[in-house]
């Protein structure tokens, strides 16, 4: 898709701005009803629209993104522009720096619409942890689009952006892309910089894109990546064209399916996956069945882990240095601090009406887990089992190429369906946290249509490569797409 635009803007069949404002025009028509933005940014766009028309009129040769429509996800900083990750506690909250993904997307001419709907802090499944309001699938309305970059997919599936930008913590790419029947591609941990981002849990945090089609993913990739020395966790990786590795075969090539992981689904989506391993199959891929010992306590593991580095990457919300202060029961703030309000009081009332339940849930569960007497007992225990399940990955990958799995048990699921129980709303990421936990590249790529109530749903495959492969990652789900 992105080539094809590209070819019609250097063919002067169509402009940037008249691009730009297809797209915005498409986003007032559908997104009262989808609602996958938080924020336009329509002079952005337009500016950056109107220095793409100016190359292409002086006859300069424009980069493959220059002048393609897109999104970023709210919690992804864009300088001057509102950024809140859909927290109240971050409401007025403007972003003085670009993030280093948005700057580089900056710097290849990309245009960017606006800022995508999500669940607050990227805690969630579904989006309807936004304290803005959920955003609901383009499929059917009446389901939810995954979360937590169920904006990002939204946008891309209901046409309105080319490409879109999410994280991913525990899959919240991927699981949304699987529900919304688009690409969501996880990169290895420090591939993307995190730089810009407002952070999770710092060690599963990843930037990457949502796009229509695998190629499209690659595009977005091969700007956004490479080494950042803002961001300490960034690897010393040279940026590189990953369309080059898109050969559209995959003959010869050992991909692992985990004995038993397709017992858990549901019969239609286990016939769903099923036909994605025979494709492979006549594809040429050798299917070889492996085992991943450990990987059953990757939900434990992760639901540790994930709330101790959430509870200290937001205790700087407090009201005093960063975000909203909440100055009265009444959840009023005003510019004043009364005389006989304490700072406990401040920090407390702050946190009450600036956060939203399921964030103040993963604050407490993390803050108890490392407190005094238990942090041996639940985070250091999960990180040396982490260290376990990353081992029994870089065993298989001594024997296979790649790791197909499916990306969610179900297809979307309807809004309310799942949130009233927090643990059945966590086992929504079974099959995607392992690859945040040992850090290695994962995509979701749209597998055959599901039938569920009479009507045919997305439900995505998902692919996962050793450490820094995305080439063999990309150039398999390229091979599944274009076959």
């Amino acid at each position: 898709m992105i080539k094809d635009l590209h070819n019609k803007l250097i063919n002067k069949e169509i402009t940037a701005v008249a691009l730009a404002e297809e797209y915005f025009a498409a986003i007032e028509k559908n997104d009262k009803d989808i609602f996958a933005y938080l924020t336009l940014t329509r002079d952005l766009a337009l500016e950056q629209a109107r220095m793409v028309d100016g190359k292409i009129a002086r006859g300069e040769e424009i980069g493959i993104l220059e002048g393609i429509p897109g999104v970023v996800k709210d919690n992804l900083c864009v300088a001057g522009v509102r950024t809140t990750a859909a927290s109240k506690i971050l409401d007025n909250y403007i972003a003085p720096y670009d993030a280093t993904a948005v700057a580089r997307l900056k710097e290849a001419g990309a245009v960017i619409l606006g800022k995508a709907n999500m669940d607050e802090f990227a805690m969630g499944s579904s989006t309807e942890h936004s304290a803005y309001g959920p955003t609901k699938n383009p499929v059917d309305l009446g389901r939810v689009p995954g979360g937590s970059s169920g904006g990002s997919a939204a946008a891309v599936a209901a046409g309105e952006a080319v490409w879109a930008l999410g994280t991913d913590t525990g899959g919240s790419i991927r699981q949304p892309a699987s529900f919304c029947g688009v690409v969501g591609l996880k990169p290895t941990y420090g591939r993307v910089s995190r730089y810009g981002a407002i952070a999770m849990a710092s060690s599963l945090d990843q930037i990457g894109p949502i796009t229509k089609t695998v190629e499209d993913a690659a595009i977005v990739l091969s700007v956004i990546s490479g080494e950042d020395k803002m961001d300490s966790t960034s690897a010393q990786s040279p940026a590189k064209d990953y369309t080059k590795f898109l050969t559209g075969s995959v003959a010869g090539m050992k991909i692992g399916v985990v004995k038993g992981y397709a017992d858990s689904l549901g019969e239609e989506a286990k016939a769903s996956f099923e036909k994605v391993v025979e494709k492979y199959k006549e594809l040429g891929a050798e299917i070889q069945e492996i085992e991943l010992p450990n990987v059953k306590y990757s939900l434990p593991v992760y639901y540790i882990i994930m709330p101790c580095e959430v509870s200290s990457n937001l205790a700087r919300f407090d009201g005093v240095k960063y975000g909203m202060r909440a100055v009265d029961h009444k959840n009023t703030v005003l510019d004043f601090e009364p005389e006989n309000r304490t700072l406990i009081e401040t920090y407390l009332d702050s946190r009450r009406y600036g956060l939203g339940a399921e964030t103040k849930r993963r604050i407490m569960l993390g803050t108890y887990a490392l407190s005094s007497g238990y942090y041996d007992a639940y985070y250091l225990r999960a990180q040396k089992v982490r260290t376990l399940i990353k081992r029994d990955f870089e065993k298989a990958f001594e024997e296979v190429d790649l790791i197909l799995t499916p990306t969610t048990p179900s297809p979307a699921f309807k809004f309310g369906e799942k949130s009233a129980d927090p643990i059945e709303m966590y086992l929504e990421d079974v099959f995607t946290i392992t690859a945040n936990i040992v850090g290695v590249p994962a995509i979701s790529v749209p597998g055959p249509l599901v039938e569920v109530d009479g009507k045919l749903l997305p439900q995505g495959f998902q692919l996962s490569a050793k450490w820094f492969d995305e080439e063999n990652l990309l150039r398999a789900a390229h091979t599944y797409e274009i076959n």
